[in-house]
C-alpha cells in the first residue's frame, strides 16, 4: 500500500481543474488522478454544441491521460473503478483488491442524468449524454436522422436542440413544465426563448410527459401523456442531473441532494473533501463550470496548505444556444424580490429587484445580452 499523497477521484473539468490549481502552488506532494474512463481532458459542456463546432468525439478531447500526468506531475489512472473509502484508515479499495493510501482524498464524482420510467419496447434505446462516451454513440447514431425527441426543455434539452439545427436535423422538445428554461427564467424571457427557438426550428410540447416509446418500422412513435403521439428517428433524454453521491454514502460521509461540504469543501470525514458536480456547497448544488472553477481555485490553496473558504461572486450562465443568445444570472433561490422584464423584438432584459431596489439576478436574452457586464458589477454574490 503506497502512500500518495492527494488523490483525486474523478477526471472530468472539476478533478482536473483542482489539479491545475493545487499544482500552480503545490508541485511537490504526490497526486494520483484515478478516472473511471479513458481519463483523457476534455470540457463536458462543449458537448452540447459540439455540432456547431463540427468538433467530433476525437478532436473533443484535448490531452490524453500521458499527457495530462506529464502537465500535472501527476499519476493518471484510467480505467479504474473505486469500489468504497475507509475514512477511519485513510484508504482506497479499487476493483481488484488493490488498496491506495492517502493524506487528502477528493470526490470529483460528477453526476448521473435523471433517468424517468418510460413504457415501451424502445425505451432502452432512449440516450443521453453525460460524458464523451455517451456523445461518440450520440453522434454515431445521428447518420441519416432527421427528427429527434427531446425529453427536457431546460438548459441541455434546449443547447442539443438547436446544436442538431446545424446538421439540419429538427427536434421536438417536450417538458411537464408549460416553458422552456422554467427554473432559471421568468415567464416572459421564456417566451421569447421561446419563439426565436421555434423560429429557427424547434418544436415544443409543453404540459405533457412521456408515457411510451414504441419501436417503429423506421426511427420510434413516441406516446405522451395527453395521448398524443409523435415520430422520431431519435430519442434524447435531458431531464437533469442527480450528484454521485454512492461513494459517499457508502463510507458514512453525510449527502443530501449532494455530498455535504462546507466552505472549505470539507465533507463530514476528516481529509475527505467534494467538489463539483457531485459537492452540495454551504446549501447549493450549482452544476455550472463558474462556481467549479471557484471551488477549484479555494480547494486547490487548501490543499496546498493556506485553507482558504470558496467564494461566489455574480456568475452568469451563458446558455448555448445561437438562436438566442442567452445569459442568466439567477437569484438566490430564497431571495425576495421580483421580477422587472422589458421586451422589445431583439431582446429581452430581465432583471430581478430585491426590496431595496438592489438587482440580485438577471436573465438577458438576445440583443440585451450586451448589458451583462454591466449587470454582472450590480450583483451581489451568494457565497462572499
Amino acid at each position: 500500500m503506497a502512500d500518495i499523497g492527494v488523490v483525486i477521484i474523478g477526471s472530468g473539468l472539476a478533478g482536473y481543474t483542482l489539479a491545475r490549481e493545487f499544482r500552480k502552488l503545490d508541485k511537490q506532494t504526490p497526486l494520483t488522478i484515478l478516472s473511471r474512463d479513458h481519463a483523457g481532458f476534455y470540457s463536458k459542456p462543449m458537448l452540447s454544441n459540439a455540432l456547431a463546432s463540427n468538433k467530433t468525439p476525437s478532436t473533443l478531447v484535448m490531452k490524453n491521460a500521458e499527457k495530462m500526468a506529464a502537465e500535472l506531475n501527476a499519476s493518471v489512472r484510467a480505467e479504474v473503478q473505486v469500489e468504497r473509502i475507509d475514512t477511519a484508515a485513510k484508504s482506497i479499495t479499487l476493483k481488484g483488491g488493490e488498496v491506495i493510501s492517502y493524506r487528502d482524498v477528493v470526490l470529483a464524482l460528477g453526476a448521473d442524468t435523471v433517468r424517468i420510467a418510460i413504457g415501451g419496447n424502445g425505451a432502452d434505446a432512449v440516450l443521453s449524454v453525460n460524458d464523451l462516451d455517451d456523445y461518440a454513440r450520440f453522434a454515431q447514431r445521428l447518420e441519416g436522422v432527421k427528427t429527434v425527441a427531446i425529453l427536457g426543455a431546460g438548459l441541455i434539452g434546449c443547447e442539443f436542440a438547436n446544436d442538431l439545427l446545424h446538421r439540419g436535423i429538427r427536434s421536438t422538445v417536450i417538458d411537464l413544465a408549460d416553458r422552456p428554461l422554467a427554473r432559471l427564467l421568468p415567464a416572459e424571457a421564456s417566451t421569447f426563448l421561446r419563439h426565436k427557438l421555434e423560429a429557427a426550428g424547434v418544436q415544443f410540447c409543453f404540459n405533457v410527459a412521456v408515457h411510451k416509446v414504441e419501436k417503429a418500422a423506421t426511427g420510434f412513435d413516441v406516446e405522451l401523456t395527453d395521448n398524443s403521439r409523435l415520430q422520431a428517428d431519435l430519442v434524447l433524454s435531458a431531464i437533469g442531473l442527480r450528484p454521485r453521491t454512492e461513494l459517499a454514502d457508502a463510507a458514512g460521509i453525510a449527502v443530501n441532494r449532494g455530498v455535504i461540504v462546507n466552505r472549505h469543501l470539507a465533507t463530514s470525514a476528516a481529509h475527505v473533501h467534494a467538489l463539483g458536480d457531485c459537492a452540495e456547497v454551504a446549501g447549493h448544488v450549482l452544476p455550472y463550470v463558474m462556481p467549479l472553477m471557484q471551488q477549484a481555485r479555494a480547494l486547490g490553496a487548501t490543499l496546498a496548505g493556506t485553507p482558504t473558504p470558496v467564494v461566489y461572486p455574480a456568475m452568469p450562465v451563458m446558455v448555448k444556444t445561437p438562436a438566442c443568445p442567452t445569459v442568466v444570472c439567477p437569484p438566490e433561490p430564497h431571495a425576495v424580490g421580483a421580477w422587472q422584464v422589458t421586451t422589445t423584438a431583439d431582446g429581452c432584459d430581465a432583471r430581478f429587484i430585491g426590496a431595496d431596489a438592489s438587482v440580485l439576478g438577471f436573465a438577458l436574452l438576445g440583443a440585451a445580452t450586451a448589458q451583462k457586464q454591466t449587470l454582472v458589477a450590480q450583483v451581489a454574490g451568494w457565497l462572499v
